[in-house]
């Protein structure tokens, strides 16, 4: 008998321990959102011209530290979704857990995943100056399969890596690689059930556009409540 819930089970357990946690949830998911959002807008556009090696260059740097300072968001929605799935009251500030939990151990981790993601994405950056000044349609492929690989690497990345900041709340006693390790460990033949769950979501996302992405704002939370009951079921039954 397969002891593991179905996707099924996930999602409704999901929606039981949301209930009255919506507006807490969507609250959070604006402050990160926006907040990052702004802020990244904001350093980008004192980067300098990224029409140059050098501009890009630079470019590619701050990016890269926002990406790995983002981390620290990402280990505070975790934290925040777990104590809402172990039924404990939450609050919108819980998204700053990140800051104050074992930041460096969340940086190292982040730096580790960003850094796959950015020399993944060398040759999308090659491919962008080896257009010529004005490009035929057909000088756009070599970008696009570049493009391509760039998102297969985050994608296979999202597989491995999806229980890390769960598991650095859980198991705060296990170093940067190793959780890394345990992450990979844990997602052994749960691979493509976490992906089918992502996909679930995209008749949603894709309904969500009828209320101008208004919609997303309930999305979001149960989707990342679902994945973090995914992550407690394949945990429980592989202790």
């Amino acid at each position: 008998m397969n002891p593991y819930q179905s996707s099924a089970k996930l999602k409704a357990s999901a929606k039981e321990h949301m209930f009255g946690h919506y507006g807490t949830a969507i609250g959070a998911y604006l402050l990160v959102t926006f907040g990052t959002g702004i802020f990244t807008l904001m350093v980008l556009s004192m980067t300098g011209d990224t029409s140059t090696v050098i501009g890009t260059c630079i470019y590619i740097a701050v990016s890269f530290a926002i990406s790995v300072l983002r981390g620290l968001f990402t280990s505070g929605i975790a934290y925040f979704y777990l104590k809402i799935a172990c039924g404990q009251h939450v609050v919108t500030g819980d998204v700053f857990y990140g800051f104050r939990f074992f930041p460096d151990k969340t940086v190292r981790i982040q730096a580790y995943l960003s850094l796959i993601t950015y020399v993944g994405s060398i040759p999308e950056f090659i491919a962008i100056y080896r257009l010529p000044a004005h490009p035929e349609p057909m000088d756009y492929v070599p970008y696009l399969l570049c493009s391509a690989l760039t998102s297969l690497v985050s994608f296979i990345l999202n597989l491995f890596y999806a229980q890390t900041f769960f598991l650095l709340h859980d198991f705060p006693q296990y170093t940067a690689v190793e959780l890394l390790s345990a992450s990979r460990k844990l997602m052994r033949g749960h691979k493509w059930k976490l992906f089918y769950i992502q996909i679930s979501f995209l008749p949603l996302f894709l309904l969500s556009t009828l209320s101008c992405g208004i919609a997303m704002l309930w999305i979001i939370p149960y989707m990342n409540a679902t994945l973090t009951e995914f992550y407690l079921d394949i945990v429980k039954n592989q202790q």
